[in-house]
């Protein structure tokens, strides 16, 4: 796998590589699956996927050289942020600068690539995302390599992994060449959707008039069936608004107003919303 590597990345990277063992401070199980990928538990599991999903033997190992000593570095880094930066976007790309995520990107940008005509971002959990794709658009988990990623649980750390998603979605909205579809189920300002997909979408937009965003406010009704929040506050199959404060005003106004304390489904929306209302001098 290194030999693959060294061919991928170059000498350098491999160099990194190996200091990067060395470090004290890297969690001992990454450092160890790094060092030896073949012995982590999911290793048989994401080559199988991944010929499934017609990858080539050689990106196949590169990437999961890549994404375990991604892993391996990204304890280091996470500290580092957490000691230099006060701010929470700085903390945030500081994460994301993991040199091996970035490497990962370059391997495997073309299976981001989506086969609908629209992109899908969400944020409220993973039914969303489901929900999203049976809307007919794709969102970042149902991409060939997305796909395979997401079935993994590569670490029982989810900090060492998380910036590894944020580079792949980042990657992933630079894909979009039309519309892309928002669904918004809770909205959190400090969100990677939030600060950080849509952001990207914006540099996108500048440069493409044909991407716009198409936000999607969406509750999750007492049968658990998730339904879309109209400006009259009643439920549908389907309705959008063009700017993100028109959903997120829709969408607080229908949690304030008609959310129904004993619909469990739809408890945690309603509790991040009367967080950040609060936060924000607005107390319930």
């Amino acid at each position: 796998m290194v030999a693959h590597l060294q061919r991928t990345v170059g000498n350098a990277a491999v160099t990194n590589w190996v200091q990067c063992q060395e470090d004290p401070g890297a969690r001992e199980e990454a450092r160890r699956h790094a060092t030896d990928p073949t012995m982590h538990g999911e290793w048989g599991t994401f080559r199988d996927m991944m010929a499934q999903a017609g990858f080539p033997n050689d990106v196949t190992d590169d990437a999961w050289q890549l994404i375990l000593s991604g892993i391996a570095e990204q304890g280091q880094l996470n500290d580092e942020a957490m000691a230099k930066y006060p701010d929470r976007q700085e903390q945030r790309d500081h994460r994301a600068s993991n040199s091996w995520y970035q490497e990962l990107v370059n391997l495997i940008g073309e299976y981001l690539d989506i086969d609908t005509p629209t992109l899908a971002l969400w944020s409220g959990g993973r039914q969303v995302s489901d929900y999203a794709l049976a809307k007919g658009h794709t969102p970042l988990e149902s991409t060939p390599f997305g796909g395979v990623v997401d079935k993994l649980t590569l670490t029982s750390d989810w900090m060492l992994k998380t910036p590894m998603w944020n580079v792949l979605s980042k990657a992933f909205v630079n894909h979009t060449r039309g519309p892309v579809h928002i669904f918004l189920r809770a909205y959190n300002p400090d969100s990677v959707l939030i600060a950080q997909e849509v952001p990207q979408l914006r540099v996108v937009m500048a440069l493409n008039p044909a991407v716009q965003l198409i936000w999607h406010p969406v509750y999750t009704a007492a049968d658990g069936k998730l339904m879309e929040i109209t400006k009259s506050l009643e439920l549908t199959s389907d309705t959008s608004y063009p700017t993100r404060d028109e959903c997120v005003q829709v969408l607080y106004d229908y949690l304030r107003l008609k959310h129904d304390p004993a619909n469990a489904h739809s408890q945690r929306a309603h509790t991040e919303m009367s967080t950040h209302l609060a936060a924000n001098g607005n107390p319930q």
